[in-house]
């Protein structure tokens, strides 16, 4: 009878150690299913880049099943040119919408880790010149390194390549990626430190720095370092920049682990990386306007509209509405809202269109997402309905 009983409690208990898995399987799926819902809703789809009286729904998708977009920018007509990390650019026309055949498909780009084709920038006087800049990795030999270059479109097509700065330090992590023009005409490069902090405080090195140049690619006059294309240093990985109505440059930059950074870039100055992050301070090196503390942004586009910068949070899978607020002692300070927190995944690029409204990149097929049916996307924003 001891045997029988001893045989009967250890059934009873295996059925119920059976019985608790089951439940806390059910339980897991269950809660994935709900934290994923957000994600797998359907969106509605864009009628196009042009709508009557800008009534656009709050949120519409106008490309989807796209190869880890990486930057957008517009050109004079409306239209929407954009890159591939694998080494397409792509056009979503103001009309035809999206084209299946790219304008460009760069064989020499690598893509390996955060490196492939990053950046891409019209030139702000486009329609006499035709110009689209593109920065993207590539391999010499044993060695990675990042390049910005200049193409000329015509018929639907970029060609004649020229090199405009070459032999930015490159790694499988912290490549940058960001170019834009700025207010006074120049071409803004961000680069990361490839991976080997000691290069960011190096203003011999190109690594870990926001470069200034002239859309051919010479060194300004009035850079603040003597014959260098540096602007600022001490940069461990900036991925987005963006202007204010008052000329003032923001950056994001990622910080290790978490501590990720919003900044006022100034000529010539120090931002600290790897010697101070976060509320660390140091003589002779800038301190960030906010940065994240123990949680992670991990922050890369942005764009400037309306009073507010707004960045993209990768692991954060935010977009971050960064309120401008200038003090009493004219100080500048801000105050941050949070907006499709978990709703689209990693999110990689924002920027404000001619038509007011924002543009959003997700990047959930970069090797650190969950992809779900229509990954990666472009992704409008009505700005009225924010």
């Amino acid at each position: 009878m001891l045997k029988i009983r001893l045989a009967d409690n250890r059934s009873a208990f295996a059925f119920l150690l059976l019985a608790l898995l089951i439940m806390m399987l059910a339980l897991a799926l269950f809660t994935s299913g709900c934290l994923g819902s957000q994600r797998d809703h359907d969106l509605p789809q864009a009628d196009g880049l042009s709508t009557p009286d800008n009534e656009y729904p709050r949120v519409s998708v106008l490309a989807d099943d796209l190869e880890i977009p990486w930057a957008l920018d517009f050109l004079p007509d409306g239209s929407i040119i954009f890159t591939e990390r694998p080494g397409k650019v792509r056009l979503i026309d103001d009309k035809e919408g999206l084209l299946p055949l790219p304008l460009a498909t760069l064989d020499d780009v690598t893509n390996l880790g955060e490196g492939g084709l990053l950046g891409i920038a019209v030139h702000p006087e486009f329609e006499d010149n035709q110009f689209i800049y593109l920065y993207y990795t590539y391999r010499n030999g044993e060695r990675l390194y990042n390049r910005v270059v200049r193409y000329t479109t015509a018929d639907r097509e970029l060609t004649g390549q020229e090199i405009v700065i070459d032999l930015i330090p490159a790694g499988r992590i912290h490549n940058g990626g960001r170019i834009r023009f700025g207010p006074d005409g120049l071409l803004y490069v961000c680069t990361g430190d490839a991976g080997e902090p000691s290069l960011a405080q190096d203003t011999a090195s190109l690594a870990g720095k926001i470069l200034r140049l002239t859309d051919s690619g010479s060194i300004p006059e009035d850079n603040p370092l003597h014959n260098s294309p540096v602007y600022s240093f001490g940069h461990r990985n900036p991925q987005g920049i963006a202007w204010d109505e008052h000329g003032r440059l923001w950056a994001t930059e990622h910080g290790p682990t978490a501590r990720d950074e919003l900044n006022i870039i100034k000529p010539g100055k120090n931002y600290g990386w790897p010697v101070i992050t976060g509320d660390d301070t140091a003589e002779s090196m800038e301190s960030p306007v906010i940065h994240s503390g123990w949680n992670t942004w991990a922050p890369s586009g942005m764009s400037y509209l309306k009073g507010s910068v707004f960045f993209t949070g990768l692991r954060g899978q935010t977009l971050y509405e960064a309120e401008v607020l200038v003090l009493e002692d004219e100080s500048i300070s801000v105050e941050l809202h949070e907006h499709f927190a978990d709703e689209f995944g990693r999110l990689r690029d924002v920027v404000a269109g001619p038509d007011g409204n924002l543009y959003m990149l997700t990047n959930n097929r970069d090797g650190r997402g969950r992809t779900i049916d229509g990954d990666d996307r472009i992704i409008r924003i009505n700005t009225k309905l924010l």
